[in-house]
């Protein structure tokens, strides 16, 4: 970037122009990186809702309806319906044969007990399984699959297809295919409704989704025996209930998932044994159609084993086309829903095809198709994705819990010690030693400031305490520095040197400043702050105590009659001066504002002055002092009224500033953690609260209102609202004591609900954006944030 002179003249850029010009360039991907971290969150938090049913669950359960339209041989056929020919056909299980099913599943508790049954008595089962519970424990069904029991769908999140849109019931199969794909590396043909019996239960609303998915190639599964093992009645009826009358033949039902079915576990073996001495055998919905099969083709004498010809369960996912009993071939002939070709269970051509894991197909899994390219690699995904929702959303939830915890412990730990800080301070008999009555040099920083300076220096001549008074011109290229003549001129100050460099930032501004004062304490202050007149003298008096090596003031926001201006004012009554109160009682105040402190001359240069290594010269200098032994302390009633940015816009650019410098410090004296002695009491006490409160707890303190809006919206409206309330109630008190102890307006905290909202969000994300500023490694210049002037004398502050 060039600039023009008044002359015409192109000159280059400044140092500081410069480093703005790459700051800005730096800082657009960062941003949009941790606008994408929210949004990952986000997504995140719906995927593991969806899988909870707690995004887009649907509880309806239609029962009642009428059955009207549903052909009679349906109502009255057996457990199996398929769509052959787009024939509806069903089938019964052969005399003295078991389907053993089981709905709900995988649940990482009863399913894996189940299976040890099964393989126990080796005996094989069909498993309906919801596409959730699948993708949320892919393991226990590549085991099921491997140890030969059948799979079928059960929809994703165990809605009732019948209230669903067309749209809805293809994404519940596709979304379980997908989810089995990812865990088993299989598709399957089979298919249970959620809610469903017989298949008398079968009516005007639900027959249209069977029959859809009958036209994709899915063959519907009932029940014809229920042991209703649900309802926990005791081992000994869930095996009554679940044994057939007369050697008939069932679809038996169970459950291994949808509650606590210790019960089914203990009545299971003991099923089993039953129906074996009985002369049962046991068998997967494709062991049934294969026997039907096996006998339509002795019936009809049909032998060729070679012949291809439609059977049973239409689309059952790797069969390559199957002998039936009608001769006809396929379910639709299309790929459907699920891929499946048109396939149906049964025999397999030739006796060979694949069951996903590259064999022979075994007849017992008939219903099972290899999963291959898209379907196989979108299947991984998603199990990698649920993966990853499964671990994120619980750390999120632990990590909710302790920023909870921290929160209020913050809160608590301000009011205790705030409280314990304005007592000892406000005491009648309370002094820091003899009054400080010599003279103090004030430093004034100026980049740019032409809209300020003049207040500034018009606030300090009326300062009760006597000082000279430095100003820094930092290189301004809009003649702050003969602004600032002019006005010390016409306030008939003779006090004032202002002395010019070349631009080097606020630090070496500062460090000129320290290094042509006259006096043994400094006042530091920013350009654009306004001094109350009792301010400097009121700043001064802890250097009575020799052990006091610097001192903070109270800045507090003057344009503040804006939102985002109320805002900040919130944030400085609350957040900084609680937080610099306690700090003071607890001996490790992290942070001398740049706007009003003072320092020990000698202290200063003893510790190398303001350092250019972080963009938070005062908490770098602040955390040195301590580090070099000094005592920092806060003094209230020192005020000063600083200009906050007007825009969010400079909102943003000052806390990243603040947020990203204020990390580096830290990283920079993090040796402090190790010092011994007094020296070692800001590492030992003060590092790890700064960590805590002013990184960790902020970065994940949106939590508490991304949960509640999540839970808002799909949980339980009036608990969430509550739970938050009573946060923001937290809250209010705080802020109230906070606005007492300062003798502040309370009028502005009916803007705290609104700052809650919006701009807590903002401050989130500039941390997001200065921990990734951060780990890249980047770095920023002072930046000159946009003045209007608009705060002059404190008078004029409401």
């Amino acid at each position: 970037m060039t600039t023009t002179s008044s002359r015409g003249r192109r000159r280059a850029p400044t140092r500081m122009e410069r480093a703005a010009g790459k700051a800005a360039a730096l800082q657009k991907p960062r941003v949009i990186l941790a606008l994408l971290l929210l949004l990952a969150l986000t997504s995140v938090m719906l995927l593991d809702g969806y899988l909870r049913a707690e995004v887009g669950g649907d509880q309806r359960v239609r029962t009642g309806a009428s059955a009207g339209k549903v052909p009679e041989k349906i109502l009255d056929g057996g457990p199996i319906l398929t769509f052959r020919g787009g024939q509806a056909t069903t089938v019964s299980v052969p005399d003295k044969t078991i389907a053993l099913t089981f709905d709900d599943g995988p649940n990482p508790t009863w399913t894996p007990q189940v299976l040890a049954i099964l393989k126990e008595y080796d005996v094989p089962g069909t498993f309906f399984l919801v596409g959730s519970m699948v993708s949320r424990y892919p393991g226990i069904v590549k085991d099921m699959v491997a140890e030969g029991n059948e799979v079928g769908i059960h929809t994703f999140t165990h809605v009732d297809l019948s209230y669903q849109s067309d749209a809805r019931v293809n994404r519940e199969m596709e979304q379980t295919q997908l989810a089995l794909a990812g865990a088993a590396g299989i598709t399957t043909t089979l298919f249970r409704a959620p809610y469903s019996s017989e298949t008398d239960a079968i009516d005007n609303y639900s027959w249209p989704v069977y029959e859809k998915l009958g036209e994709d190639g899915y063959t519907s599964v009932f029940v014809d025996t229920d042991s209703d093992d649900w309802k926990k009645p005791g081992v000994s009826k869930i095996v009554k209930w679940a044994t057939p009358e007369d050697g008939k033949g069932a679809s038996v039902l169970f459950h291994d998932a949808g509650g606590e079915r210790s019960q089914t576990i203990k009545a299971l073996p003991q099923y089993i044994k039953k129906m074996k001495a009985a002369g049962y055998t046991f068998t997967t919905i494709s062991g049934v159609i294969e026997q039907q099969n096996a006998a339509s083709r002795q019936n009809s004498g049909q032998q060729n084993s070679g012949q291809q010809q439609a059977v049973g369960a239409a689309g059952a996912a790797g069969a390559a086309g199957a002998t039936g009993a009608s001769g006809g071939t396929g379910a639709a002939g299309g790929t459907g829903a699920a891929g499946l070709n048109g396939e149906q269970p049964g025999s397999i051509p030739n006796g060979e095809g694949s069951n996903g894991a590259g064999g022979t197909v075994n007849r017992l899994q008939a219903a099972h198709r290899e999963a291959t390219g898209v379907t196989l690699y979108e299947g991984k995904a998603l199990i990698a994705a649920v993966t990853l929702a499964e671990w994120t959303v619980p750390t999120l939830s632990v990590g909710l819990m302790v920023v909870g915890v921290a929160v209020m412990g913050r809160f608590g730990m301000m009011l205790i010690l705030a409280r314990r800080h304005y007592r000892q301070r406000n005491k009648r008999r309370f002094s820091w030693g003899p009054t400080v009555t010599r003279p103090v040099s004030v430093i004034v920083p100026a980049y740019n400031e032409k809209e300020c300076i003049a207040n500034t220096l018009k606030s300090l001549a009326k300062s009760t305490h006597p000082i000279e008074i430095i100003v820094v011109d930092d290189g301004s290229t809009d003649g702050t520095s003969e602004i600032s003549r002019e006005a010390a001129r016409a306030l008939g100050m003779t006090n004032v040197r202002v002395i010019r460099q070349e631009n080097a930032g606020k630090p070496a501004a500062l460090n000129n400043g320290v290094r042509s004062a006259s006096h043994d304490i400094v006042v530091m202050m920013d350009g654009d702050t306004v001094f109350e007149p009792e301010a400097v003298h009121h700043l001064v008096q802890p250097f009575a105590d020799p052990n006091v090596g610097a001192v903070a003031g109270n800045a507090k926001v003057g344009n503040r009659d804006t939102i985002i201006g109320a805002w900040q004012h919130i944030e400085y009554v609350m957040g900084f001066n609680l937080d610099r109160r306690m700090y003071d009682v607890l001996r490790c105040m992290p942070t001398i504002p740049g706007a009003i402190g003072a320092f020990r001359r000698d202290a200063v240069l003893e510790v190398g002055g303001m350092s250019e290594d972080t963009l938070a010269e005062d908490t770098d200098i602040t955390i040195a002092m301590h580090r070099a032994g000094w005592q920092v302390v806060y003094q209230e009633h020192a005020k000063a009224w600083t200009e906050a940015p007007g825009s969010l816009k400079q909102l943003w650019s000052q806390r990243y500033r603040w947020s990203y410098g204020t990390m580096q410090a830290l990283w920079k004296h993090r040796k402090s953690l190790t010092d011994k002695g007094p020296s070692g009491r800001f590492g030992r006490v003060g590092m790890p609260l700064v960590v805590l409160f002013q990184i960790i707890t902020p970065v994940f303190a949106p939590l508490i209102d991304v949960f509640t809006v999540y839970s808002m919206i799909f949980i339980d409206f009036q608990a969430a609202l509550l739970a938050w309330l009573a946060v923001l109630g937290v809250q209010l008190g705080c802020a109230a004591y906070a606005f007492r102890l300062d003798r502040e307006k309370y009028r502005y905290l009916l803007m705290m609900p609104l700052q809650q909202l919006a701009y807590r969000q903002m401050m989130y994300l500039v941390l997001i954006h200065s921990c990734i500023t951060a780990l890249t490694g980047g770095r920023l210049r002072w930046q000159k944030l946009k003045r209007t002037g608009e705060v002059g004398t404190p008078a004029g502050v409401s």
